[in-house]
C-alpha cells in the first residue's frame, strides 16, 4: 500500500510540474530543473486563467530554487539579463522587487500580486466525520447550485464567479440550517482547482476553515484534480490553514498589471 500511495504521489508531482510549465511557457523538464527559465509568453492550452491577463506582460514563479519567468518579449530580455543568475530564493526579496517595479513602470505596469501558493497531492483523517461529530451539518454544493451565492458578500473568498475560472465545488458547515462556514475551488485550470474559504465572524477560531478546507482537497483529489490554495503573503491566518489541512508550499508568485490611467 505504502508503494501504491508513493507511485500516484510522485505523478501528481508530475502533472504539478506540467502544470507550471504550462503556466510560464516552457517545457515540464525545464520546470522541474534547477535552472531559472526566462520564456517569452505564448497562450498554452491548459495554462490557469484566474482572473488572468491577456497578453500577459510580465509573470514570475519561484520555486524550487528557480525562477520561472514569462511575459512580453522585451520584458523577459531584460529581467533575463539583470536577473538570469540570481538565485530563484532571493528573487523576491524587496531591493530586487523596487529595482523591478522602476523597470516596469516604464511600460506602464506595476507588481500587481505576490503570493505563496500550497499544494496537496494527497487526503487526510475524514474532515466531515468531524463536522458531525460536532453536531454540524456538511452540505456540498456543485457547479450550477453555487449561482445562489452569487453577489453574497459573506462568501467572497469562497467563490469568485470568474468567467475564465468557473467555479465548481463548495462545501458548508451548517448549525440549525445556518452557514457557519463555506469553502468553494474554482478550475483555474483542467489540472489546478483553487480552493478559498470564509468562516463568519461568530463562527472563528474554532477550526471550521481548516476541516472545510481539508474536506475540499479530498473532494478535489477524488476527482482526479490538483487542490491548491493561495494567501496573501502577510495574511499569516490564510496561510496557516492551508498548512493545518496537509498542504504544503508549493511556488510564490508574482504578477503585474497595467496602472491605472
Amino acid at each position: 500500500m505504502a508503494r501504491e500511495k508513493s507511485r500516484e504521489e510522485r505523478e501528481y508531482r508530475r502533472r504539478f510540474y506540467r502544470q507550471l510549465a504550462l503556466d510560464c511557457c516552457c517545457s515540464p523538464e525545464e520546470a522541474e530543473g534547477q535552472d531559472n527559465q526566462f520564456h517569452v509568453y505564448r497562450p498554452l492550452e491548459g495554462r490557469r486563467r484566474f482572473w488572468s491577463q491577456e497578453p500577459c506582460y510580465l509573470k514570475a514563479l519561484s520555486v524550487r530554487g528557480k525562477i520561472l519567468l514569462t511575459g512580453r518579449e522585451d520584458i523577459v530580455s531584460w529581467c533575463r539579463d539583470r536577473f538570469g543568475k540570481e538565485p530563484g530564493p532571493w528573487f523576491m526579496e524587496p531591493p530586487r522587487m523596487r529595482e523591478l517595479g522602476d523597470r516596469i513602470e516604464e511600460d506602464g505596469f506595476r507588481i500587481g500580486m505576490l503570493h505563496p501558493f500550497y499544494v496537496s497531492f494527497r487526503p487526510g483523517p475524514d474532515p466531515g466525520a468531524v463536522l458531525r461529530e460536532r453536531g454540524l451539518e456538511v452540505r456540498l454544493f456543485r457547479d450550477k447550485e453555487i449561482e445562489a451565492f452569487r453577489g453574497d458578500d459573506r462568501f467572497t473568498n469562497a467563490y469568485s464567479f470568474c468567467p475564465e475560472a468557473p467555479d465548481r465545488i463548495g462545501a458548508a458547515a451548517l448549525r440549525e440550517g445556518k452557514i457557519l462556514a463555506m469553502a468553494g475551488a474554482s478550475e483555474d485550470s483542467p489540472e489546478f482547482w483553487q480552493i478559498g474559504i470564509d468562516v463568519t465572524k461568530e463562527a472563528r477560531g474554532q477550526g471550521l476553515g481548516v476541516l472545510l478546507t481539508s474536506l475540499l482537497r479530498d473532494e478535489i483529489l477524488a476527482m482526479g484534480r490538483i487542490p491548491y490554495y493561495g494567501a496573501a503573503v502577510s495574511h499569516t491566518i490564510s496561510q496557516n490553514i492551508a498548512i493545518r489541512s496537509g498542504f504544503i508550499l508549493g511556488w510564490t508568485e508574482l504578477t503585474t498589471e497595467r496602472i491605472p490611467d
